[in-house]
């Protein structure tokens, strides 16, 4: 039974990539819209990134004045994350220049 199962698995996963194979010479899926569309993605991903490191920052500072001795592993743990946050922005922005020509 197992190896009925790892065979029928391989052998979807070769089909997968054999019928999602692209012919060059086409445009990419969008065409015109492209660019649009990776403008309203970035706008989004901006201002949720935006959202998200103005909750972040009133927490740290929330817990900051609760608990003053804590305020350095706040503020360590505060600026990791913000940095997770950010890298969310920049990941969008990498996947608009890589796939808007």
């Amino acid at each position: 039974m197992t190896k009925k199962f790892l065979l029928l698995t391989a052998l979807l996963l070769l089909a997968s990539s054999a019928l999602c194979a692209q012919t060059p010479g086409y445009p990419t899926a969008g065409g015109h819209w492209a660019p649009i569309s990776a403008a309203f993605g970035m706008a989004i991903a901006s201002s949720l990134c935006g959202l998200a490191q103005g909750k972040a920052i009133a927490s740290a500072v929330e817990g900051m004045a609760r608990n003053p001795g804590a305020a350095k592993a706040i503020q360590l743990a505060m600026l990791i994350g913000l940095a997770f946050v950010e890298s969310l922005a920049l990941y969008t922005l990498l996947i608009v220049f890589l796939f808007v020509k």
